[in-house]
């Protein structure tokens, strides 16, 4: 009798052993799935709309979009080519339909756009977020916290179109978006900084900054380097809340 419930046991707990795999899969496989589709809409929705908006900043947006989603959806295919999971070709139904909106759509497809950005990156903050904090492939999990970033950076510059606060001046759909800049703040804000040094270096450029060098983050969670505007070199700094300081020492 205490043999038969020991080799239940087993059984049980080897049953359960090769479930546990399974279940990682399919969660991995989920989040490629809805990442994939999302990124494909940013970038098919942009391309619709670069270069025809009538409000400048929607042009400089979507130009970005197509750069950083393309980039993003590069790695992505890679990483879920190594961890053989299947990735998906085109987006989903509801993004195509919000495509063919975008394309039928009679004059400027502005606000139209900028609503589906909206909605977009509100869902794709929350689909990495989840998966950066919770994710069970460690590749994937990598993935979702280094984009998470600059996702949050599109969110927030997409809801000051919305709102109408942004200063585009730019005559050019491939001038640098308009990024939050604090140049009279007495030192940028310490917190956790997910930042990494390439995407601290693409904001500060953003920022209308060049020859961005020498970053580092310190303990305070704060990258910290120098730059050249208006032809001169000074300090610059990035917080968590991706403030660009000038000046910061």
């Amino acid at each position: 009798m205490k043999l038969r419930l020991l080799s239940a046991a087993l059984c049980t707990g080897v049953a359960l052993g090769f479930a546990h795999p399974a279940l990682s899969a399919e969660k991995a496989q989920d989040f490629v799935n809805k990442a994939a589709e999302g990124g494909i809409f940013e970038v098919e929705s942009s391309k619709i709309v670069q270069g025809k908006a009538k409000d400048q900043a929607v042009n400089e947006f979507a130009q970005k979009m197509i750069t950083d989603h393309g980039a993003a959806n590069a790695k992505l295919q890679s990483i879920a080519g190594e961890q053989k999971l299947q990735i998906p070709a085109e987006t989903d139904a509801k993004h195509k339909s919000d495509l063919e909106a975008l394309k039928s759509a009679n004059g400027s497809a502005d606000q139209s756009y900028v609503k589906m950005q909206q909605d977009a990156h509100a869902d794709a903050v929350k689909l990495f977020q989840d998966y950066a904090a919770d994710g069970d492939n460690a590749g994937l999990k990598a993935f979702a916290q280094q984009t998470l970033p600059t996702l949050k950076m599109h969110q927030e510059m997409i809801e000051k179109i919305a709102s109408g606060k942004t200063d585009s001046t730019a005559t050019t759909s491939t001038a640098p978006a308009a990024t939050d800049t604090d140049q009279n703040a007495s030192a940028p804000v310490p917190g956790a900084n997910s930042f990494t040094e390439a995407q601290a270096k693409s904001r500060i450029q953003d920022a209308g900054f060049s020859k961005v060098s020498a970053l580092t983050k310190d303990d305070q969670g704060i990258w910290r380097g120098t730059a050249e505007k208006d032809g001169k070199q000074v300090a610059v700094a990035l917080d968590f809340k991706g403030n660009v300081v000038a000046g910061a020492q």
